[in-house]
């Protein structure tokens, strides 16, 4: 049972980045002796309200207290001697090393002469893990255990520095099943002696198995916070997309249309990446749009980059108009058709730097190329049309792209892909972030796209968006396909039936 007594509170917290309001008025309080579970989905302001409780950002206005103390860090390390301690996803460890060295990297205890008292710290870092519930051999090199006991001495090294509140950012991404148990099970003993402890996760098992309450934030704002008991999975879901459903909703035995007739132009079977994707198949026809749906870390855009040849797998094959990608790469992919507008615009869209020409140009060069020369003339004529088609905003082509709006730079990485005239097109979160005007010419031109004969995969977290633009509905879960709809059976209801569905 959790403690009553408040150890870190956040009282109307705000944080603000250029042209967007990451936190607003935000929340939140951390009980002693309690797991409290952060949830939403990207966007939501998570991350941004870790690094203010961390104190790797400051807020803009609001109050944060520590055992009802006003505090104020100008950095992690001021948090750390307050007493927080954050473990992120790539723990700060050094694989060569001890673990006891690791535990007291920076702070090992020493002789008089100022040598490391190697037996002293071997014998505390024993008690630490053992208090963590773990007995191990903490003299073997990090590196000879796998990565699940890693994650454990990166919270253990968290403990070891005397902290009463741990925070954990994605703590189980990249472990199997008996390792994120063995994790749980340590944060259990950390509980149970009164330590606080932030759990970031987007896997609601997990959540449902180790947290006592949760804080569910969107779009920045705080919409809940309470416990776990009784907040049954289809209404936390609901809370972090912003739906509400009826709390008996189940998920449709299967789809009730019937498939198109035509053949798939795109087929991508048993697509699989250890801790990432389980064995994805999907297949896409000309003319029809194929929406992908799931919660944060379902797998949704890794399933898009691994068709696109962005992300190496495991096991799987892609096949595009009957003839299968062998040499897995993003050249390869484009030359056989598959363009994929990624989630992030900024990072892996667009060159910011460059004109509006030359980012539309950019997958096209080697089609508009003949023995390495590029026709000037050909290539005008293309970002002309694509402009005036798609209604770019710019003052030239020459303009930078990264003086444009948001919505115009999306465009413009439509233009990119549609001048490689592809015969697949992937669209992750292409409405993400634009204006209401901007939304629907880009919601309009995909149904453009698809009378014309294009397959369109839609990857959204808008479930109005998949609803009004899919023929078909698959959805994502822990890295595998939980569900397809098909036709009438595609409804905000049934979708959300799926993603709560255990």
């Amino acid at each position: 049972m959790a403690g009553s007594s408040t150890v870190i509170e956040a009282a109307g917290v705000v944080r603000d980045f250029p042209g967007t309001r990451a936190l607003d008025h935000v929340s939140f309080t951390l009980r002693r002796g309690e797991v409290h579970a952060i949830l939403g989905e990207n966007g939501a302001g998570k991350s941004t309200l870790v690094k203010v409780l961390c104190g790797i950002d400051r807020p803009d206005a609001g109050v944060l207290r520590l055992h009802g103390t006003p505090v104020r860090f100008s950095s992690p390390r001021d948090a750390e001697r307050a007493g927080i301690g954050a473990v992120h996803q790539e723990a700060n460890l050094v694989p060569q090393m001890s673990i006891a060295r690791n535990l007291f990297l920076g702070r090992e205890p020493r002789h008089r002469l100022g040598l490391i008292n190697v037996a002293r710290m071997n014998t505390r870092a024993r008690d630490i893990m053992a208090d963590c519930g773990l007995r191990i051999d903490v003299r073997r090199p990090l590196e000879s255990f796998d990565a699940g006991i890693q994650q454990l001495v990166a919270v253990a090294r968290a403990v070891a520095t005397g902290t009463s509140v741990i925070v954990l950012d994605e703590p189980t991404a990249g472990l199997d099943d008996d390792q994120v148990e063995r994790l749980l099970s340590m944060l259990d003993t950390l509980r149970d002696q009164g330590r606080s402890i932030v759990y970031v996760s987007h896997r609601l098992t997990e959540i449902e198995r180790i947290c006592d309450r949760a804080t569910v934030l969107r779009d920045g704002r705080l919409v809940h916070t309470g416990p776990l008991a009784g907040l049954d999975r289809m209404r936390l879901v609901s809370l972090m997309l912003g739906r509400r459903v009826a709390l008996g909703a189940t998920a449709p035995g299967g789809a009730s249309a019937v498939e198109p007739a035509d053949p798939p132009i795109l087929q991508a079977t048993g697509l699989t990446r250890r801790h990432v994707l389980g064995g994805v198949s999907i297949n896409l026809r000309p003319g029809e749009v194929v929406g992908l749906s799931g919660l944060l870390g379902a797998g949704r855009s890794e399933t898009a980059k691994a068709i696109a040849g962005a992300m190496p797998l495991d096991a799987g094959q892609v096949t595009v108009s009957g003839a299968r990608l062998r040499r897995r790469s993003i050249a390869g992919a484009v030359r056989a058709g598959v363009g994929l507008l990624p989630q992030n615009r900024r990072t892996e869209g667009i060159i910011a730097s460059l004109s509006v020409r030359d980012n539309i140009a950019l997958a096209a060069l080697p089609r508009l190329s003949r023995a390495g020369i590029v026709s000037e003339a050909r290539l005008d004529r293309i970002v002309e049309t694509f402009m005036r088609r798609l209604r770019i905003k710019a003052t030239s082509p020459h303009q930078p792209v990264g003086e444009l709006s948001g919505g115009n730079q999306q465009k413009v990485l439509l233009a990119r892909w549609l001048a490689t005239h592809p015969r697949v097109l992937m669209l992750d979160e292409p409405t993400r972030g634009i204006d209401i005007g901007t939304k629907s010419e880009v919601q309009a031109l995909i149904d453009d796209l698809a009378v014309d004969g294009l397959a369109v995969m839609l990857i959204s977290s808008d479930l109005e968006e998949l609803v009004g633009s899919c023929d078909r509905v698959l959805v994502l879960r822990d890295g595998a396909v939980a569900g397809q709809l098909t036709g009438p059976n595609v409804t905000e209801k049934n979708i959300m039936a799926l993603l709560a569905a255990t």
